[in-house]
């Protein structure tokens, strides 16, 4: 948490020195207690006479001495009940100080709060953003969700909420503990024989708190990734009848948290009647030991005029005070280990390595010019199984290359490797000649546009997802691209046109019309090289048509790295890739594929059939 902290130093100090001020107007409005005492009872007959400060006595006789002499002088002149008054008013005024301080260092402590809570929550969605694909195959949705909201939360509520009593209270302790001192360093030292045992006891009730809060907070991940999948297959949830199912996963689940969040709260519930009970124990063995001194007359160590009752009982004042910030203390420790067991969750997304790294010295990378070329590549996701087995493959500028092949061949897996979704585990891609390892992913990934079979749009505006990553995009440019893939009709059909929200995923629109925004997205940013996914495999054959015809204009002057499962779409292609289980078995155009009665022929009559 210090990188957080630190470009808040300024507030910290204010704090710092706000809360030292609090302590010290604190004990001066309560050293107002013994003269006033005094006067109530009429304890104190000695007569104080005025000692210079310049005089060889200690310094806390003399200071003692002059105050009573000064109430002492007041009190003759103006008379006991108006002193009193006078005295009353004086501690009214610090004790106004001493709340004002005591705010002020809580309110200087918000902006950190606020900005550290902020910026953690900016990190860990810029690290989601800098993650390669890979990392999230390996994680939920719903868990990284979690991790965002509940956990950062956690860390607010838990740490942050605590940095203020982990601030005030030491300060506090110690600069009540330090005049007690002052006062009386026989009671002091009796009383501070009791703080190591308030210290175990206090850290033996926490000390499951940090394992018990991991556990907590992994079964809110998994109740996040149970709402995500729920609301993600709706659908077949509905059509299967499989409500029943589904509620009582989500009852076990959140039933298995109720119990664990309860034990954590129930640990963390006992500090302050724990820290109280000390406490008393404390301030009453004190009074005990204390009191029985005063009637006999005699200090700790046998020494004659030990302290008067009235000094006595302000030091049980302050020492009362004391308790409040020590209960603080152990309840932020509390909370601190609490959250801590959050921060590790997070630190789980923010230090999680990225494979996909920039060269140190990267080469410049602005244009398409010759041709891409995989170099005897392979690829595996865990090391175990080879998806992609010693592939060769050159794709000349201008040309279309198509890739087809059963489910799980390894045609998606070998066009994520062109714009580094996944580095290669064996061979080498280059780019006119530039192993892609070797150029900045920005500048790559600036050449290429991609289409998918499921078209990923936003929860916004038309306009804003057809000028999606195109920066300072014009309303005729979206409307032009618009016009290439065949959307502008639709959209003017829209009562507010472009400016119409789509829905989450754009729900409000059909799959073509989905599909034809994502081409205009890739026609707006007009890369040299396009990569589409089975573009046209979830539609209707009128959609397709349309969006095909979207997608012929796309391509009439790109480089583009086609899939398809439908062969129909792909006949024109300049070459045809025909992979099987991570090797390419086939190549050529569709009749010379055709011709040879192979395996490309096989798939052909059997989409015919």
């Amino acid at each position: 948490m210090r990188q957080y902290a630190a470009p808040y130093k300024g507030h910290l100090a204010g704090a710092v020195v706000l809360n030292i001020l609090s302590a010290v107007f604190n004990i001066f409005s309560f050293a107002l207690l013994v003269p006033i005492l005094n006067i109530l009872f009429r304890v104190d007959s000695t007569v104080y006479e005025f000692i210079p400060w310049d005089s060889d006595l200690a310094f806390k006789d003399k200071a003692i001495n002059n105050f009573y002499y000064y109430v002492s002088d007041i009190a003759a002149t103006y008379g006991a009940g108006a002193t009193l008054f006078m005295l009353a008013g004086i501690m009214i005024f610090f004790t106004a100080l001493k709340t004002s301080c005591y705010f002020g260092s809580n309110a200087v402590m918000i902006p950190i709060s606020t900005g550290i809570v902020k910026e953690l929550r900016c990190r860990i969605y810029n690290r989601i953003l800098s993650l390669p694909i890979g990392f999230f195959t390996e994680e939920r949705k719903g868990d990284i969700v979690a991790r965002i909201t509940g956990d950062v939360s956690e860390v607010e509520n838990s740490i942050l909420a605590s940095i203020s009593m982990l601030i005030k209270d030491p300060i506090l302790i110690v600069i009540y503990f330090g005049f007690l001192t002052w006062v009386s360093p026989e009671m002091m030292a009796f009383t501070i024989v009791f703080a190591p045992a308030f210290v175990w006891v206090m850290g033996l009730i926490g000390k499951q708190l940090k394992r018990s809060s991991l556990e907590a907070q992994a079964l809110w991940s998994d109740t996040m990734s149970q709402v995500d999948e729920t609301l993600g297959g709706l659908r077949v949830i509905k059509a299967f009848n499989a409500e029943k199912t589904m509620r009582a996963r989500f009852q076990d689940i959140t039933d298995r948290m109720r119990r664990k969040i309860a034990r954590v709260s129930t640990r963390q519930a006992t500090a302050h009647p724990v820290s109280e009970f000390l406490g008393t124990v404390m301030l009453m063995i004190v009074l005990c030991v204390g009191g029985v001194m005063i009637i006999n007359g005699k200090g700790l160590f046998g020494q004659s005029n030990f302290m008067d009752a009235s000094t006595f009982i302000y030091f049980l004042v302050i020492l009362y005070s004391v308790i409040e910030p020590i209960k603080e203390l152990s309840r932020a420790a509390y909370g601190v280990r609490k959250g801590l067991a959050s921060m590790e969750r997070i630190n789980k997304v923010l230090e999680a390595e990225n494979p996909i790294k920039d060269p140190a010295q990267p080469k410049p990378l602005t244009a398409f010019e010759h041709s891409i070329r995989l170099e005897d590549v392979s690829f595996s996701y865990d090391g175990s199984r080879q998806i992609l087995d010693h592939v060769n493959l050159e794709i000349p500028r201008g040309k279309m290359i198509a890739i087809v092949g059963e489910s799980g061949a390894g045609k998606s897996t070998l066009v994520d490797l062109i714009p580094r979704f996944w580095d290669v585990t064996g061979g080498r891609i280059t780019i006119d000649g530039k192993d892609l390892r070797e150029v900045n992913v920005k500048d790559l990934r600036a050449l290429m546009g991609n289409v998918n079979q499921e078209p990923i749009l936003f929860n916004d505006t038309i306009f804003n997802n057809i000028a999606f990553g195109v920066e300072g995009a014009t309303e005729e440019q979206v409307i032009a691209a618009a016009k290439i893939a065949n959307a502008h009709d639709f959209i003017m059909e829209k009562e507010d046109g472009y400016q119409t929200n789509i829905g989450d995923r754009g729900s409000k629109l059909s799959g073509g019309q989905r599909q034809r925004l994502s081409i205009a997205r890739a026609i707006l940013k007009n890369p040299p090289i396009l990569i589409l996914d089975e573009a046209t495999a979830s539609l209707d054959t009128e959609s397709e048509r349309m969006v095909q015809d979207a997608l012929d204009k796309l391509m009439s002057s790109r480089t583009t790295i086609a899939i398809a499962h439908r062969l129909s779409t792909i006949k024109n292609a300049d070459e045809i890739i025909v992979m099987h289980e991570g090797h390419i078995v086939e190549r050529g155009r569709h009749e010379e594929l055709i011709a040879l009665g192979g395996y490309y022929k096989k798939l052909n009559d059997m989409q015919a059939l």
